[in-house]
């Protein structure tokens, strides 16, 4: 495979290089494709106003604010060392992996990139008690969207947002169906 020669090659590089690592459970490269605080010079940061009442909270807060992560069905996680564990205990908690992805949109403004696309998802847990044998796959299908920002290191990721997309049931509404 060549070497990318745009913005948009180069984002989606690294968007894949994002689920290869996660499918191959190495921690040590997805950290270094997530944003660090020195990566981005004077940008600035959000904070919860009751986390500003001294300048040590200030600080630490300003520091770690700079990425976030939101995974189906979790909150709002904000912050490198809370996003990162967070993949800590995925990997930690997940067996096997893997990631299809459709649907894959590029877009480069500037020092951002925006990547959408569908993560059709096959994952297996633990296995079975006396067992070699992966435990049930489990397949998922979820949208995603990645924020990229281009720093001096190449392009890093700032935000994932993982929504699940609902299975239609098949069934034809009717006028006695909730709505």
């Amino acid at each position: 495979m060549s070497a990318p020669r745009t913005d948009v090659e180069e984002v989606a590089r690294v968007n894949t290089a994002f689920y290869e690592a996660m499918e191959r459970g190495d921690f040590e490269e997805l950290s270094t494709l997530w944003l660090a605080p020195m990566d981005i010079d004077g940008a600035e940061h959000t904070a919860d106003p009751e986390d500003l009442e001294d300048a040590e909270t200030t600080e630490a807060t300003d520091r770690g604010t700079e990425v976030s992560c939101v995974h189906p069905g979790w909150p709002v996680l904000t912050g490198r060392g809370e996003v990162l564990r967070s993949y800590a205990l995925i990997m930690a908690n997940t067996e096997y992996i893997q990631f299809f992805l459709t649907d894959v949109h590029v877009s480069v403004i500037s020092d951002t990139a925006l990547v959408t696309c569908t993560e059709n998802i096959l994952s297996g847990g633990p296995a079975p008690e006396d067992s070699d044998e992966l435990g049930p796959l489990v397949g998922q299908l979820v949208v995603a969207t990645n924020v990229f920002r281009r720093t001096s290191d190449g392009w890093k990721l700032w935000s994932h947002h993982a929504s699940p997309v609902l299975a239609e049931s098949g069934e034809e509404e009717t006028d006695d169906s909730p709505s």
